[in-house]
């Protein structure tokens, strides 16, 4: 499942070294905005609950894990990535990230196994580390395979 959500077209790499983490999370979500899988209400959530309730969405080290609630706007299971060549830091500098995932679900339960394979990729550290040095799409879509 993993292997199809993260595509060519749902894959981003950006050695923007200027942005931020909202800019981060509103490049990260284009792709799914563009395919109908989200809404821009979609988007406003994931970085008004970031405001609200501060980095949980980083789930390791230089990785995010954007998400909203299925009814802020998702209209099925969906996953992107934007890879940026420098650290962007999640709220402050405590939380630096290079991954940035963005997940939405239609449900609270349908997504759990594309989520279970995202973790094996996560916790595989060779993995995690080539991902963290990737700098082009064909790059990461390889690694991901």
């Amino acid at each position: 499942m993993l292997k199809e959500l993260l595509a060519k077209k749902t894959i981003q790499y950006c050695d923007d070294e200027n942005i931020d983490w909202k800019d981060a999370i509103n490049i990260a979500s284009n792709p799914l905005i563009n395919d109908g899988s989200i809404s821009p209400r979609y988007v406003d959530s994931m970085i008004k609950i970031t405001m609200k309730e501060g980095p949980y969405f980083n789930i390791g080290p230089e990785v995010v894990l954007a998400h909203a609630r299925p009814s802020d706007g998702s209209n099925g299971i969906a996953l992107s990535l934007l890879k940026t060549k420098k650290d962007v830091y999640l709220v402050n500098s405590h939380h630096p990230a290079k991954l940035w995932f963005v997940l939405a679900a239609n449900d609270n339960h349908s997504h759990l196994e594309m989520i279970k394979e995202l973790m094996q990729l996560l916790t595989n550290k060779e993995k995690l580390k080539l991902l963290l040095n990737a700098n082009d799409e064909k790059s990461i879509k390889e690694i991901i395979e």
